[in-house]
């Protein structure tokens, strides 16, 4: 009897916006860039922040998100902390940036800086 595996869901949901956020920045991208990648490095009051940058190569413990515009890669060591949450990008007369809302986030530093697990 073959089994028949469901497709596994996304470690976390990305809004129009993001995706084409994400396509804007790959249109821009230095040579070598196969993609963005979100991590959650340590830094800030609270102790983990969110961090987008370009990368170069895959790494064997990333998961991939393929969007029309281009591919987003998150962090092996940083995808427990984001499972379930959604990426938005936003922008208004003062600021522009990805937005998180991390179901996982316990708590977070006051200027938003930082978020805690």
């Amino acid at each position: 009897m073959a089994t028949t595996l469901r497709p596994r869901p996304a470690p976390l949901l990305l809004t129009p916006t993001a995706e084409a956020r994400i396509a804007e920045l790959m249109a821009k991208a230095p040579e070598g860039a196969i993609g963005v990648k979100l991590s959650t490095p340590r830094r800030g009051c609270s102790g983990l922040a969110y961090s987008v940058d370009y990368v170069t190569e895959a790494k064997p413990m990333d998961e991939r998100i393929d969007t029309p515009g281009g591919t987003l890669f998150v962090d092996g060591g940083s995808i427990l902390y984001l499972i379930g949450s959604t990426m938005n990008w936003v922008e208004d007369d003062f600021t522009a940036g990805f937005v998180f809302n991390n179901p996982n986030a316990k708590g977070a530093c006051g200027c938003g800086e930082s978020f805690t697990v």
